[in-house]
């Protein structure tokens, strides 16, 4: 009876525990991709009403439920709502920050996660993720017309993508070794942003979405100085796109940077101002959504030196191999748009889960050992229906840790086109968008389409020249 009470006892602690840690019972015998599928199937569809619809309450607290609920309200064209939601995460996550010390609820909640699995944690965003939570909060003060607001994320989320590379210096250089030694040459992004040129490894912990996009606003504010920091670093990252080579190069010629624009222009060819008859369309457009962390699991059997034993279930979490969605190409006044790739989120998302998976895969060894303890002391006697129970509870609450962004894109690409001023027509998924741009003018789309659905708004920038 004694053990009974035991497996009782760890029961009710972590389901207490995980009450604590703003966490739902759920994540005692599921995963958090199981939990969101239907959100997330939604989302993958383009029906963004029924993800909305099928948003939860709580699963994985505060940060991790506001980012989806953030971005699907975003995709629904909730936009107070999204950025309210992306506040909530924002909030939550500083007081996360600003913790001097770990408290007692963190401990308890490790313990238990110890002892049952890691989703009982809290939730610790990736680099990445926080970058995209900027962004969007951005997207927000852009889409309601303020600027100034924009900046403030865009500088907020550049702070933590300089963080990030700062962290991952020693990879960075490692890659750019190799790359050298293979006889490649550094790309010119690289070194006008004097930033290691490691290539894939670059694009997996620098997100260029984010610095094109801080590039054009820093434009369209005037501030041609932080313009061209941020436009030589996006193109370090991605330095094939042909919207990030453009406001590059112009942004030289407009500064006077007669060094860096030889360069570029033996590079890349000569830079083009706008005629002031002429008008500009730039479109940043997302496409699919990035994968969802699936659960591997494999029973293995230990046994102690009287031949007692029991089987426990090993559970990791990992990225099944991407397949993007093909889309058909964007339609500027009946004229197809070629577009280049901005950011790989895919690419971003497998990165974080290889770092992490050294500390996931000793967890999950001292987990296994904790258990096999618990079962060992409740065990003393020989029970066949005590070793029963044992089996049952590792079975079940051995979950892989699969929380994750699920909402975000699978990729960001853009294309621009200098069009006749007046009215204009973008089709995408069979969708029309109108708008007009004046003489001289810069208007940015955005869209994000994901299976038949597609959002789309735009934003008058000025005179970009």
């Amino acid at each position: 009876m004694r053990r009974y009470v035991q497996l009782a006892f760890i029961v009710v602690s972590s389901t207490f525990l995980s009450a604590c840690a703003n966490l739902s019972a759920g994540n005692l015998f599921s995963h958090y991709s199981a939990q969101n599928q239907q959100v997330y199937q939604a989302v993958k569809a383009g029906q963004y009403q029924e993800a909305e619809e099928a948003l939860p309450e709580s699963i994985a607290g505060d940060i991790l439920d506001n980012f989806e609920k953030g971005r699907v309200y975003l995709l629904n064209e909730q936009f107070e709502q999204s950025k309210s939601a992306l506040e909530l995460s924002d909030g939550a996550v500083r007081v996360q920050q600003d913790k001097a010390t770990i408290s007692v609820s963190d401990t308890a909640t490790s313990i238990s996660s110890l002892a049952v699995n890691d989703n009982l944690n809290l939730y610790q965003p990736a680099d990445y993720e926080l970058g995209f939570l900027h962004l969007y909060l951005g997207m927000n003060y852009l889409q309601e017309n303020s600027l100034e607001g924009a900046l403030v994320e865009m500088r907020r989320a550049n702070q933590v993508q300089e963080q990030a590379r700062k962290e991952r210096e020693k990879a960075l250089e490692s890659a750019q070794s190799d790359m050298e030694s293979q006889g490649l040459t550094p790309n010119l992004g690289s070194v006008l942003a004097n930033y290691p040129d490691a290539g894939k490894t670059l694009q997996a912990v620098q997100n260029g979405y984010l610095f094109y996009l801080s590039a054009l606003l820093y434009e369209t504010d005037k501030d041609l100085n932080s313009a061209y920091v941020d436009y030589r670093r996006a193109l370090a990252v991605m330095p094939d796109n042909a919207e990030v080579i453009d406001g590059t190069k112009r942004v030289a010629k407009r500064l006077g940077m007669r060094s860096d624009l030889a360069k570029l222009e033996k590079r890349y060819g000569k830079a083009k101002l706008l005629n002031s008859k002429d008008a500009r369309v730039i479109v940043i457009e997302e496409q699919g959504v990035v994968e969802a962390m699936r659960e591997w699991k494999q029973s293995l059997p230990l046994y102690d030196s009287r031949g007692n034993g029991a089987w426990y279930s090993v559970a990791l979490p990992y990225y099944p191999p991407i397949s993007n969605a093909s889309y058909s190409p964007l339609k500027l006044n009946q004229e197809t748009l070629d577009s280049t790739l901005l950011a790989d989120v895919n690419l971003m998302a497998q990165r974080d889960l290889s770092e992490r998976m050294p500390e996931i895969v000793i967890r999950q060894a001292l987990r296994v050992w904790a258990k096999d303890q618990l079962r060992r002391e409740a065990a003393k006697k020989e029970d066949d229906v005590g070793n029963l129970l044992f089996n049952v509870w590792n079975a079940l609450t051995e979950q892989p840790d699969t929380r994750s962004w699920q909402t975000l894109p699978s990729e960001v690409r853009t294309s621009s086109a200098v069009v006749t001023p007046g009215e204009q027509v973008i089709t995408v998924n069979g969708k029309t968008h109108q708008f007009s741009v004046d003489q001289g003018h810069t208007v940015l789309v955005w869209i994000s389409r994901q299976g038949s659905g597609a959002t789309i708004w735009h934003r008058q920038l000025g005179k970009i020249r």
